[in-house]
């Protein structure tokens, strides 16, 4: 059997057109960021790397915590770091995911996470991105990545995989966070 992913949650982005502290934000009763570790979790994996800004993050017990040093330079610069974290412990393959999709579903994750890498999420205009699950190959060409592009331009030979409806809305916005509240305040009503 094959050796479960190294889980990565990519959380060191600014958060300018929020205003700041979006991770950190109140949503649904913990912190946005917690949902994807959450989610992450409940799939059965194992809690791996978040790579977060200078200033850390709060929500992140049981995860290691390592820094991208420079959040300016993209997040390609994030999943960089994350492939030089994974490497350098002898990983061969790493399951990268966003911090601000608190709608990923733990099936997804886990559907993910047992597929042979690399896979990537469909997106509705056809593009590959994140959930997405690397190989070595892809781990060693993603590890000098700068700019806001992250493992798109990587995964263009990936199989791919459709999320479920509406599992891939990130928060970029207040209004961002008003909406995916309300849908998982009535998730957990449910």
């Amino acid at each position: 059997m094959a050796e479960p992913p190294l889980v990565a949650v990519l959380a060191a982005g600014r958060a300018t057109r929020f205003g700041g502290g979006k991770l950190e934000a109140a949503c649904a009763g913990k912190p946005l960021g917690r949902w994807a570790l959450d989610a992450v979790e409940e799939a059965g994996l194992a809690p791996g790397l978040i790579v977060a800004g200078p200033e850390g993050v709060s929500f992140a017990q049981g995860w290691t915590l390592v820094i991208n040093p420079d959040p300016d330079a993209g997040l390609g610069a994030s999943l960089a770091v994350a492939a030089n974290s994974a490497l350098s412990g002898g990983r061969t393959s790493l399951l990268v995911l966003l911090a601000d999709m608190p709608l990923v579903t733990p099936a997804y994750l886990r559907e993910l996470a047992t597929g042979r890498a690399p896979v990537a999420t469909r997106y509705p205009d056809s593009r590959p991105g994140v959930p997405a699950l690397l190989d070595r190959a892809l781990l060693e060409r993603a590890t000098n990545l700068t700019g806001d592009r992250g493992a798109g331009p990587l995964l263009v030979h990936a199989a791919m995989l459709e999320a479920p409806p509406g599992s891939l809305r990130d928060v970029d916005r207040p209004e961002d966070l008003a909406e995916v509240e309300r849908v998982l305040s009535s998730q957990l009503r449910e």
